[in-house]
């Protein structure tokens, strides 16, 4: 005779949970108990609020009140091993569908099961293998839309997803077609007020990014993100940056291409840090290597290409660096989380943020309704702030070194949007603020060269101003596409040269 489902689970208690883990608890249980087959739910909750503990205790207790069998799926191998022990942990005997599990010929001594989606897809395929008598599917990490292809196989079992953004990786198939209703937890900033996350300090170094492309996915391209972060401007703003804001803390570095990462890595060894370099080619043994040199090196850095964004958990990292733009909320999160962890010694960490992003989805900690996101994820997505936005109001910042390279000048700023308003007024043409621009730079180069060829030499080394005046001047025309702004920038030299020559003539 078999054994009940129930009698399965070891004589533990359970985990004691917080108490806003055991409201979501209580909140979750009462819907599965009270719903008919076939009721998809769908839970939000912070990377670091808990969200594996959660599911394993309510695991134990349906399992415990109902005697039906669990499955938690999940998208990554790492997942399955620590699921796995956590469900242990917490007195559940469970087994992972991994790639060498073929038949079930012992699922009578277990309540639980751990599969990948891709093999137990192959698994639940070939008829001769079954998974009797569940009642409930867990879904980690629900966002990802690989798991849908199961759902036909479990369409008279409830079925709870989980996810930290309850927003789907692929913007054709939102997660409200798939889930009836979706329960939020606890906020960022309530987890930061009541201890459980660590607090975020998040500087940003404006980036342009002009140069990326979209990709089919929604999100830039690897291609067009190693081309601009790839370069040695970019490379040495990050270590700038580090040097600035994280020198001496356990580092996490997030890239979005393994030439950057690996650039990133010599430009750190370099300058003499302790760095290490992870991407998914890295067999198995040496990951662990890497990760363990990680954990025990004091101020260790290491730059990676998003392996780390899920099934990592390393609570001392001190320093969150985002080397990339995404336009995905998901990874935005899921990267900054990585440092949120908690210790004794560690209530607080920093973001660098090198790709505007901050800018593009708000601060880390700001509130989201993740409510009006899942009901409406297109409207979401649509009011994303444009790079062309966030670039217009992107501050020019002269570099230390040009700054000193004119120090003859003891004022070198000029407002184009300031004075544009102001030739305007006067009822002058709105082209009399290019020309005055023009003049302005005329006499700052004038005044720090000493002839004609220097002074060209300074043009180059401006060119990034004049590129960021000729875009406010075109903004406030309203005319601003590229081929304008070309033209508007080759005129403008032309007419700076022309001037700095007149004014070298002058001289007796």
């Amino acid at each position: 005779m078999e054994q009940p489902v129930a009698d399965k689970l070891e004589q533990k208690e359970g985990r004691e949970l917080y108490r806003y883990q055991q409201e979501a608890l209580d909140q979750i249980l009462g819907r599965i108990n009270n719903a008919q087959p076939g009721y998809n739910l769908l839970y939000q909750l912070p990377t670091g609020g808990g969200k594996t503990v959660i599911f394993s205790e309510i695991t134990r207790q349906y399992i415990e009140n109902t005697g039906k069998k669990v499955i938690i799926l999940t998208h990554r191998i790492e997942l399955c091993g620590q699921t796995s022990r956590v469900l242990s942990d917490n007195g559940v005997a469970n087994k992972v569908i991994n790639s060498q599990v073929k038949h079930l010929t012992d699922q009578e001594e277990y309540s639980c099961f751990v599969a990948m989606v891709e093999t137990l897809n192959n698994r639940l395929s070939d008829a001769q293998f079954t998974l009797d008598n569940v009642g409930l599917v867990i879904v980690d990490e629900a966002h990802y839309n690989s798991f849908r292809k199961l759902f036909k196989f479990f369409s008279q079992c409830c079925i709870l997803g989980v996810t930290a953004t309850p927003l789907s990786s692929n913007i054709k198939m939102p997660m409200k077609d798939n889930y009836s209703e979706l329960i939020v937890g606890d906020s960022i900033a309530s987890l930061i007020e009541k201890g459980f996350l660590a607090k975020a300090t998040t500087y940003g170094y404006d980036v342009k990014l002009g140069t990326l492309k979209v990709g089919p996915h929604g999100d830039y391209t690897v291609s067009s993100s190693e081309l601009l972060y790839g370069n040695y401007y970019m490379q040495e703003k990050l270590l700038r940056a580090y040097e600035e804001r994280a020198i001496g803390t356990k580092t996490l570095i997030f890239n979005n291409g393994i030439n950057t990462s690996q650039q990133v890595y010599h430009t750190f060894m370099r300058a003499g840090y302790p760095v290490r370099h992870l991407d998914h080619s890295h067999g198995e043994p040496e990951r662990r290597e890497i990760l363990n040199w990680f954990k025990t090196t004091k101020d260790a850095v290491l730059t990676s290409v998003s392996i780390l964004t899920t099934g990592f958990d390393e609570p001392g990292v001190e320093t969150v660096i985002l080397n990339r733009a995404t336009k995905s909320l998901t990874l935005y999160h899921q990267m900054i989380g990585r440092g949120s962890r908690v210790l004794p010694d560690k209530k607080a960490f920093t973001i660098i943020d090198l790709g505007n992003n901050a800018r593009r989805f708000g601060l880390w900690e700001a509130f989201v309704d993740w409510q009006e996101i899942f009901r409406a994820p297109d409207r979401f997505l649509l009011n994303i702030v444009s790079d062309e936005l966030i670039e217009r109001d992107l501050p020019y910042i002269m570099p230390q070194e040009l700054r000193e390279r004119l120090s003859n000048t003891p004022d070198l700023d000029f407002d184009m949007a300031a004075e544009y308003k102001r030739v305007v007024n006067q009822g002058q043409r709105s082209k009399k603020a290019i020309l005055n621009s023009v003049e302005q730079h005329a006499q700052v180069i004038f005044e720090n060269s000493e002839d004609l060829f220097e002074a060209r030499e300074l043009i180059g080394l401006l060119q990034e101003e004049i590129e960021f005046r000729v875009k406010q001047y075109s903004y406030c025309i309203t005319k601003s596409s590229d081929n304008y702004q070309q033209w508007l920038q080759e005129d403008y030299r032309r007419r700076l040269r022309n001037r700095l020559r007149e004014r070298f003539l002058e001289v007796p």
